[in-house]
């Protein structure tokens, strides 16, 4: 029968699931990826892994995310995470804009829809969950990409991009990465996880004051939104989104138990300028320990257009099509967390998961 997901899984994590199975005791984190309305396909996936997988959850669970990731993992967070989780799907799918959407307009929105996710008490709620521990990437932006002068920003965009094609260890040069957390011990990330800037990672505590901006922040994509200017803990700046750094996660993960990582693409870029680098690959050595849920090539090829939901979207479909199409894929995903969960009870599927090595 065919799947609606597609397992692949590092080489101890391979291992460790073909001898036991998959189990949420075997897991210690989760990663979450940018992408924006990418994440529509892993929409009932989410609420199932949120609400029936990790539901009696009572040792600690660390969790990252950047941009809509970083949306995803504050939702998981909260007392009522499927109901966060349906409450960001829901505002985010019919979301509307004028013909030619400012900067200004798309930003104002942005901020009602962090609102929307967070409610009325979402943001205590996250700040005081005894088993998750979230993790936020945010990327604080130098020289003229910090400029909200978009001739300016472009400038360092391209810059940016340009010197990133030659060597990713020139990205600190204009992007610094931040990790705002509400807890950290051993397992959480320290700069020894992290990829290409060791020792230049910042830290910093997350706050009722802060949450909001910081939400805003990692998914504040450039020319897109406006970049968040100041943020409580940390110092004055323009924050952008946590993605341009940490696009798919291409970093070392703590070593100990399993991570979970449900994406909508198998293929990992490491950041967002990595995106049509054909030549630059992710470590493998990284994914040693990750089991990656996917959505298979034959559900794809069933959704509308043959394709996941993205921002392209807006440009390419009239405002009716694209929210119909978005709430198709929506519904559709609801077969993911079927077939997750036949894989967590009876091992369904277990027996086709996949090296992740080869799709690096």
């Amino acid at each position: 029968m065919t799947s609606s997901i597609s397992v692949y899984a590092g080489k101890s994590a391979l291992k460790e699931i073909r001898q036991n199975g998959l189990s949420a005791e075997q897991i210690q984190m989760m990663a979450g990826a940018s992408g924006g309305p990418k994440w529509f396909t892993l929409f009932g996936l989410d609420k199932y892994i949120f609400g029936e997988f990790f539901k009696n959850r009572e040792t600690p669970l660390y969790t990252i995310g950047s941009s809509a990731g970083a949306w995803r993992m504050a939702c998981f967070a909260q007392k009522d995470p499927v109901a966060a989780i349906t409450r960001l799907a829901t505002y985010y799918s019919h979301e509307t804009y004028s013909q030619k959407p400012t900067v200004e307009e798309i930003s104002q929105k942005a901020r009602i829809l962090v609102n929307k996710l967070l409610g009325e008490d979402g943001a205590k709620e996250i700040l005081e969950n005894p088993v998750i521990q979230t993790h936020l990437i945010v990327a604080r932006a130098k020289g003229f990409a910090k400029s909200e002068n978009k001739l300016l920003q472009l400038t360092g965009l391209i810059s940016s991009a340009g010197l990133n094609a030659i060597s990713a260890k020139t990205l600190p040069w204009f992007f610094e990465r931040y990790n705002f957390f509400t807890k950290n011990d051993f397992l959480g990330f320290d700069h020894s996880h992290f990829n290409y800037d060791k020792g230049q990672t910042k830290y910093a505590g997350l706050t009722v004051n802060n949450i909001k901006e910081v939400l805003l922040a990692s998914g504040a994509i450039p020319l897109v939104l406006k970049g968040i200017s100041e943020i409580e803990g940390v110092r004055k700046g323009i924050y952008r989104d946590g993605g341009i750094i940490d696009y798919h996660f291409d970093v070392a993960f703590p070593k100990k138990g399993l991570v979970l990582y449900p994406h909508f693409h198998p293929i990992i870029k490491t950041g967002w300028f990595d995106k049509g680098l054909k030549y630059r690959h992710a470590k493998a050595e990284n994914f040693d320990n990750v089991v990656m849920i996917t959505p298979s090539e034959s559900h794809i090829k069933s959704l509308p257009y043959q394709k996941i939901t993205d921002r392209s979207d807006f440009e390419k479909l009239d405002t009716d099509t694209r929210i119909k199409y978005w709430q198709k894929v929506l519904s559709e995903s609801e077969k993911l967390a079927e077939d997750f969960s036949k894989l967590i009870e009876k091992g369904i599927g277990l027996n086709q998961a996949l090296p992740i090595e080869p799709i690096l």
